[in-house]
């Protein structure tokens, strides 16, 4: 009886650890990283489309993420879409006349921001706004824009 007891306190604890993994995994895949918040500042950009671009997508910089998508909404002003965005401190020189352009990973993956450095000398700071802007491309809008090429060639 005392051997079958230990037998399963061992079974448990190995269930219990295998679940604590699984969970560990799970939250690192989701990119779930608010447990592990960095120093950062926020910025935003105003977009004409912001296409699938969800909360928490990537914001990189040559192929680098340097920060998260933190809000998405739409501007009571000009009625565009505003992206508010965590950039981390450690890339707290980026010049304001920067451009951030929402990209496509691969043919049909997820969309992320880009951003491509400015040569200005002043910086991006607290609550600082991209001026330069490139919208996402949207799939059905550019298969819509080949068939009316395609049958205004037919004429």
């Amino acid at each position: 009886m005392q051997r079958q007891l230990k037998i399963e306190i061992w079974v448990g604890a190995f269930v219990l650890m295998s679940i604590a993994a699984l969970l560990m995994i799970a939250l690192q895949v989701s990119n779930f990283s608010s447990w592990k918040e960095k120093p950062s500042y926020q910025v935003s950009a105003l977009f004409d489309n912001v296409g699938g671009l969800k909360v928490r997508a990537p914001v990189k910089m040559s192929g680098v993420v340097v920060g998260r998508v933190t809000s998405i909404g739409v501007d009571p002003q000009s009625f565009k879409a505003r992206v508010t965005m965590k950039i981390d401190r450690t890339y707290n020189e980026l010049s304001i006349d920067s451009s951030a352009s929402i990209l496509t990973a691969g043919l049909l993956g997820d969309q992320y921001i880009g951003i491509e450095i400015g040569g200005d000398e002043e910086y991006l700071a607290e609550g600082s706004e991209f001026e330069l802007t490139q919208s996402a491309l949207v799939l059905e809008d550019l298969i819509g824009q080949m068939l009316v090429k395609f049958s205004d060639s037919g004429e």
